[in-house]
């Protein structure tokens, strides 16, 4: 059975022309554990040597649930401000529009601030792409998107994202920006198939759009199998990951950037060695058998 072609070594991000690695490297968990700077420059060592150049975090990694909001950017911009050639190596992501503990807030007001403060915390001048994290149903589209316009001609992004947004909301949002969306993020993996049966991945490629996988081991859930689905998933990948000599988890991300709508997994470890290994993933191949192999065992049910 002939393979399905190889992800590329390098991907655009969505119709913006930036170039970006086909694996993203997320910091979620950067600022957990007493994480010092010298720790977080080695991590982001870790990825930038390994290929991987999109850098991916939020203005809310690090909340606790009391504090630490902001902590993850500002902990990256120590990095950078130590280190300041690091910069122009690296695609800088980050989110915004949760406002703990109320919810989700895209007011023009609050986008604006929300980005200048990300912007300080950063050290940088310039985000290369800015997501919405989650949809504010108070938010009328047309008001989101004059902010974000208007923030593009001012210098301060590059590109627009969004993330966990329905492809409803997509299309609204992506109607009134006069710079279109580039990436969206929604969660997918092999234990999380919903966008590929809901069409939303369907949606991305109409769109150009560049879809970002969050959690693509399931939060953990794919190394640590607990339920008779899991388990089935987690054997078909490691039938797959013997075959070619690589760990489940990059068995995993090789699944999601075999997909033709482009998906960029976000690899979630904090550990140097597990980010370096995830580009592993570049050099796998995949038959049609062994792909669909994976969907139907995360389905739990025979495809129709």
């Amino acid at each position: 059975m002939s393979e399905l072609p190889p992800p590329p070594s390098a991907r655009t991000l969505g119709t913006s022309g930036i170039a970006i690695s086909p694996i993203a490297w997320g910091m979620w968990r950067l600022a957990e554990n007493g994480r010092g700077v010298a720790e977080a420059a080695r991590l982001v060592h870790a990825a930038l040597d390994a290929g991987i150049t999109l850098l991916d975090t939020a203005d809310i990694y690090g909340f606790d649930g009391k504090s630490g909001f902001g902590a993850a950017e500002a902990l990256l911009g120590e990095v950078l401000a130590a280190e300041p050639g690091l910069r122009g190596r690296m695609v800088l992501a980050t989110k915004g529009g949760i406002v703990p503990p109320l919810p989700y807030d895209q007011s023009p007001e609050y986008l604006r601030g929300a980005l200048d403060a990300s912007l300080r915390r950063l050290r940088t001048e310039t985000i290369d792409l800015y997501q919405i994290h989650r949809p504010d149903i108070l938010a009328h589209p047309q008001e989101v998107a004059r902010a974000l316009d208007d923030a593009i001609a001012g210098g301060r992004l590059r590109a627009l994202g969004v993330s966990n947004f329905a492809p409803p909301q997509i299309e609204a949002l992506n109607h009134f920006l006069g710079h279109k969306l580039a990436a969206t993020q929604p969660e997918i993996g092999p234990l999380r198939i919903d966008c590929m049966e809901n069409g939303e991945l369907d949606q991305t490629l109409r769109l150009g759009l560049t879809p970002l996988a969050w959690s693509p081991l399931g939060g953990g859930r794919l190394l640590d199998p607990r339920t008779e689905r899991e388990r089935a998933v987690a054997a078909e990948l490691d039938r797959i990951a013997g075959e070619q000599g690589v760990s489940r988890s990059v068995a995993a991300y090789g699944w999601l950037m075999a997909h033709p709508a482009g998906i960029v997994p976000i690899v979630g470890s904090q550990e140097a060695a597990r980010i370096a290994e995830s580009v592993q993933a570049l050099a796998m191949r995949w038959t049609r058998r062994d792909w669909y192999g994976v969907l139907v065992a995360a389905r739990g049910a025979p495809l129709p």
